[in-house]
């Protein structure tokens, strides 16, 4: 079935509303009274956690035993790890380590 301008201008913005609502919910709710402990919690641990799954995540196709030995993944994650002690931006620490890791792997 084919969509109309108008019908997807629609879908559009109902998507968009919803988006909206969904993403102040939070600074609604909690403009007028301090967050609970579990809110407090999730906030705190897991931002780190999820990191450390996705750098597993990452590296656990490494081969070791074959050329180029996993040296592109490790040079971009130590300088991913440095840039982001250095500048504490994570977009430039994340978007630094992707580059370079691209750069490597092509030419290793």
């Amino acid at each position: 079935m084919k969509l109309t301008l108008i019908q997807a201008l629609i879908g559009t913005f109902i998507s968009a509303a919803i988006l909206y609502a969904l993403r102040a919910f939070p600074f609604v709710l909690f403009s007028k009274r301090e967050p609970p402990q579990i809110i407090r919690f999730i906030e705190k641990y897991i931002p780190p956690m999820v990191m450390a799954v996705l750098v597993i995540y990452c590296l656990k196709d490494i081969n070791l035993l074959s050329r180029p030995f996993g040296l592109p993944e490790l040079i971009a994650l130590a300088f991913t790890v440095i840039i982001h002690l250095w500048k504490n931006n994570s977009m430039v620490s994340i978007f630094g380590g992707t580059i370079l890791f691209m750069i490597l792997s092509r030419v290793m």
